[in-house]
C-alpha cells in the first residue's frame, strides 16, 4: 500500500460523521481521532518510548481538523525521530534570546553586588564582549559560539576574557534552570573549555605589581614634596594601607576627629563589613589640614563640583613619576610582606588591618575592641618605618 494511504486512512466525510463509535480510529503514523461515549471528538498522537506506550492531546475536533492534526502528528513523529520527546517539546516555552536572559539574570542578582559600578561591569560585558550572542536563542547556543566570543580577546585580555567566560555560563546556567536550555553548558571551563583554549598563565599574589616595601620610605619623602590633591590621597592610602575607592570615597562624616578613627561603611568594603581603621598621627594631620581647606563632603575633593576625585587620578600620578609599572593596589601588597618580614605582629593582626576575610573565630576576634588597638600599633611602626632616613631605604624617584 502507498505510504501516503497508509497514513491518510480517515476522510473528512467520516471524522463528521456522528455514526462514528466510542474508541480510537486510526489515521495512521500514530495520529487516532478519539470518540468519547457522548459522541465528543478529539485527536491523539501516540507513539513507544523505550518499551512504554506514550500518548499527547492534539486537541478538540472540530477545532482541530483533519488537516491541521496531520500537520501536527507529521512534527510529533519527526520528534520522536529524532529521539525527542513531543509531550516535553510541547510544554518547553519558547526559549529566549541570550540578551533577554542575560538582562533578567543581572537584574534578579543585582542585590548581591555591593557597588553598582559591578552591575555596570556585568552588563558591559555581556552587551559588548557578548555581543554577537544577544540575539540568539539561548537553546541554540554552542561552543563554537562561545568560542567566536572567547579567542579574539583570549590572550591580548586574560582577566576579561574570563570574566566574559564566567558570566556567559552563568546565563547559559541560569536558562537551563528555567528549562530553557539542555544539555551540558558550553561556557563550562573545566572539562570542556579548558581543552580547547590555552591555560592562562598564573599571576602573582593579588594581580597587583607592587613596589617593594625597602623603596616605601622614599618613595613617600619624594610624594610628600608634591602638593598635588591625588598625591595626598595616595599617601593616606599607603598610611592606612587601605583600597582606593576606599580612600577617594572617603566623605567626611566617616571621621572620628577625637578618638582618632576612619569608619569604612559596609557598602564601600570588599567583605561588605563595616571597617574601622586607626589613624596614625602623619595620616591624622594629612586629614587635619585638608579639613581647614574642605569644598564638599568628599576627603579627597575633585575638580567637578560635588565630586571626589577621579578614579584613575592616582594612578596617573604614579605614570608622572615614571613609575607606572607600579599599581596603586600593590602597596597594600607592600604593606603586608613588611609585616611579615620585619615585624612580630600576629598574621591575624596584618590581616585584619588590611581587612581581609579569613573566615574562623580568630579572624573575627580580632575585629573586636582590643583588635582596634593592636592594629592600631601596628599602623604606628608601619608609620615609622616609612618616615625612616636610613640610607639603605631611601630611593630616588622623578619629583612630581
Amino acid at each position: 500500500m502507498p505510504l501516503a494511504r497508509s497514513l491518510q486512512k480517515l476522510t473528512d466525510v467520516l471524522v463528521k460523521s456522528s455514526k462514528l463509535k466510542p474508541g480510537r480510529h486510526s489515521d495512521g503514523g500514530g495520529l487516532y481521532l478519539n470518540v468519547s461515549d457522548t459522541g465528543s471528538k478529539s485527536w491523539l498522537f501516540m507513539w513507544t518510548k523505550e518499551g512504554r506506550r506514550r500518548e499527547m492531546g492534539l486537541g478538540p475536533y472540530p477545532d482541530v481538523s483533519l488537516a491541521k492534526a496531520r500537520a501536527k502528528a507529521t512534527g510529533c513523529r519527526e520528534l520522536v525521530a529524532e529521539g525527542k520527546d513531543p509531550i516535553v517539546e510541547r510544554d518547553r516555552e519558547s526559549a529566549p534570546t541570550f540578551g533577554e536572559e542575560a538582562d533578567t539574570l543581572i537584574e534578579a542578582i543585582k542585590s548581591e553586588f555591593r557597588n553598582p559600578k559591578h552591575v555596570a561591569q556585568w552588563k558591559m560585558t555581556l552587551t559588548v564582549y557578548a555581543k554577537a550572542l544577544r540575539p540568539k536563542a539561548v537553546d541554540e547556543i554552542g561552543t563554537d559560539d562561545v568560542l567566536r566570543i572567547l579567542k579574539p580577546i583570549w590572550v591580548t585580555k586574560p582577566e576579561t576574557a574570563s570574566r566574559v567566560r564566567g558570566r556567559i555560563e552563568r546565563v547559559l546556567d541560569a536558562s537551563k534552570a528555567k528549562g530553557h536550555r539542555s544539555g551540558e553548558n558550553p561556557a563550562r571551563w573545566r572539562g570542556h573549555l579548558d581543552a580547547l583554549l590555552p591555560k592562562r598563565k598564573k599571576l602573582t599574589r593579588g594581580h597587583h605589581a607592587a613596589m617593594g616595601y625597602d623603596g616605601m620610605p622614599g618613595f613617600i619623602s619624594e610624594l610628600r614634596e608634591s602638593d598635588a590633591m591625588s598625591a595626598r590621597a595616595l599617601e593616606f592610602l599607603i598610611l592606612t594601607a587601605s583600597r582606593s575607592g576606599e580612600v577617594l570615597q572617603a566623605k567626611w562624616s566617616e571621621f572620628d576627629m577625637t578618638s582618632r578613627v576612619w569608619t569604612v561603611p559596609a557598602d564601600r568594603m570588599k567583605a561588605g563589613r563595616e571597617h574601622r581603621i586607626p589613624l596614625t598621627e602623619s595620616a591624622f594631620r594629612l586629614i587635619q589640614r585638608l579639613h581647614n581647606y574642605r569644598i564638599n563632603d568628599y576627603v579627597f575633593a575633585g575638580q567637578k563640583k560635588d565630586r571626589p576625585l577621579s578614579g584613575l587620578a592616582m594612578t596617573m600620578l604614579m605614570r608622572r613619576m615614571k613609575l607606572g609599572v607600579y599599581t596603586v593596589h600593590g602597596f597594600r601588597s607592600a604593606f603586608r610582606d613588611w609585616a611579615g618580614d620585619r615585624t612580630s605582629f600576629p598574621r591575624e593582626i596584618a590581616e585584619a588591618a588590611l581587612a581581609h576575610t579569613i573566615g574562623d573565630e580568630t579572624e573575627r576576634a580580632y575585629r573586636r575592641g582590643d583588635a582596634l588597638a593592636k592594629r592600631r600599633r601596628l599602623m604606628d611602626a608601619w608609620e615609622k618605618f616609612l618616615g625612616s632616613t636610613l640610607a639603605s631605604n631611601v630611593v630616588k624617584f622623578q619629583k612630581v
